[in-house]
């Protein structure tokens, strides 16, 4: 049964990770969905700030229309105006003609009497100059007449035309904008259209995604349930196996007491067989010999059995160092041996921002990579923050961070982890080496060996104090 429970827990695991990747997939399907809707939108922003352009075009042509017609009215009246004064300057050339025709009457009348008086050579020549004078008053007036005409149709006739051209430009740019407002007014349409059906996919979406995370949260409920089934199964198989082991360990003393009684009780045999002089059998005592030295054997390698898997692992040829320094109240407590994480631990009393941070990675000859921390990333008084790598298909919580650019911190002989500010300090440092048992002394003198896994660092007062150690594994 202990051979199907890994079993069991890998597959589940492996389902976990499955509906992880898709819940993954899914964000990011639904972070493409709310691009484009933000992309139309933006687009419906744009045309609706066109289309308000253009309707105040409109509305600038619509007033230069009413301006010209205004203009061209005036310019009609105007005409008519001068149509009623040149009536009137007729009327009044028609009534100074009349007047002066009565002055020349009454002067004619007057020198035909002047002119009776006078000789009749006289009155000839007089009547000649006065036709001669009227003449040239007639001709006079009547070319000041014309020109008055003249000037007042070609004026007419520029306005006329102005009036015209202008009207008709502004049809023209009144139609363009209305043809254009239209073809606007479509592409709204069908950019509306468009988000109401991006709209509708990313509903579906999100229902799509609380269904799939309330049966990621059942299958995490009842794996979790099933996971602590068996462990209560696997704690009572080993209380039960822990009390067999006992119980065989008890049974077992009593043995050896008994084989010690039995040895003893043949021992006075043999020592009474000798006083009486009779003869040993060897074979008796040598099976007693025998027996308690297998059981004494047995016992001291039940008991010695957890201690020596315990020293298995520093029978090898190599053992790991890991070098530690720190002047701040930040440390790298620790770094995963595999590449899947990173933990800092915040020592003082005070949250510290870690905006503009930087851990930089180093392997060997490889070249350095950087992590930078979240620009409101706070690391609270005593806390501590695990920063995992992309591939360690883990569910990060409130106190984790996941390098999403990097799919692990990597591994290999020499690795080590730093910490700098946004001004370019470096506040912690963390290595690991795995160097081989017998060398580490020598290039290990300036650090202080500790042997737990558990780095204590002082509250930092009013001046930063640098703190080396070095983890021996």
């Amino acid at each position: 049964q202990h051979k199907i429970l890994p079993c069991r827990n890998s597959k589940k695991e492996t389902d976990l990770n499955v509906a992880q990747a898709r819940v993954r997939d899914l964000d990011a399907q639904l972070n493409a969905k709310e691009a484009d809707l933000a992309t139309a939108l933006n687009e419906n922003r744009t045309l609706e700030n066109e289309l308000r352009e253009l309707k105040d075009q409109v509305l600038s042509l619509n007033l230069s229309l009413e301006d010209t017609k205004k203009h061209l009215h005036s310019e009609m009246l105007r005409r008519v105006d001068l149509e009623n004064h040149m009536k009137t300057l007729q009327e009044e050339m028609t009534f100074q003609k009349r007047l002066h025709e009565d002055e020349l009457k009454e002067t004619k009348r007057a020198h035909e009497s002047r002119i009776a008086e006078v000789e009749s050579g006289r009155q000839r020549e007089f009547e000649s100059k006065l036709s001669d004078a009227l003449q040239g008053l007639r001709k006079q007036h009547e070319e000041q007449i014309q020109g008055y005409k003249e000037e007042m149709e070609r004026t007419f006739s520029a306005k006329m035309e102005n009036a015209q051209l202008t009207a008709a430009r502004n049809t023209e740019f009144a139609n363009a904008a209305r043809e254009e407002l239209m073809e606007t007014q479509k592409r709204v349409d069908t950019l509306v259209s468009q988000v109401n059906q991006y709209q509708t996919q990313n509903v579906a979406l999100e229902s799509r995604i609380k269904e799939l995370q309330n049966l990621l949260d059942y299958d995490r409920d009842l794996h979790r349930r099933r996971m602590a089934e068996k462990e209560e199964e696997m704690a009572q198989a080993q209380k039960q196996a822990q009390a067999q082991l006992e119980e065989y360990e008890h049974l077992l003393d009593v043995k050896l007491a008994l084989d010690l009684e039995i040895n003893a009780y043949r021992k006075m045999l043999e020592g009474e067989e000798q006083r009486l002089k009779l003869s040993p059998s060897p074979s008796s005592h040598s099976t007693a010999t025998q027996a308690a030295s297998q059981g004494r054997r047995f016992l001291h390698g039940k008991k010695r059995k957890i201690k020596e898997t315990k020293k298995r692992e520093h029978s090898a040829a190599f053992k790991t160092i890991q070098h530690v320094s720190a002047t701040g109240n930040i440390s790298i407590e620790e770094i995963d041996a595999d590449g899947k994480f990173v933990r800092l631990k915040n020592h003082s009393d005070e949250d510290q921002p870690l905006h503009g941070w930087v851990l930089r990675r180093r392997i060997g000859s490889v070249a350095d990579v950087t992590y930078k921390f979240p620009s409101q990333f706070t690391l609270q008084a005593g806390q501590v923050v695990t920063i995992w790598g992309a591939a360690a298909g883990v569910s990060p919580g409130p106190s984790d961070l996941v390098w999403k650019s990097q799919k692990s911190w990597g591994a290999g002989d020499n690795i080590g982890v730093t910490l700098i500010t946004d001004d370019g300090e470096e506040l912690a440092e963390r290595k690991i080496m795995l160097v081989p048992r017998g060398e580490e002394s020598e290039q290990d003198d300036d650090y202080e060996e500790i042997t737990g896994s558990e780095v204590a660092f002082a509250p930092q007062t009013k001046r930063r104090r640098k703190k080396k150690c070095c983890l021996v594994s």
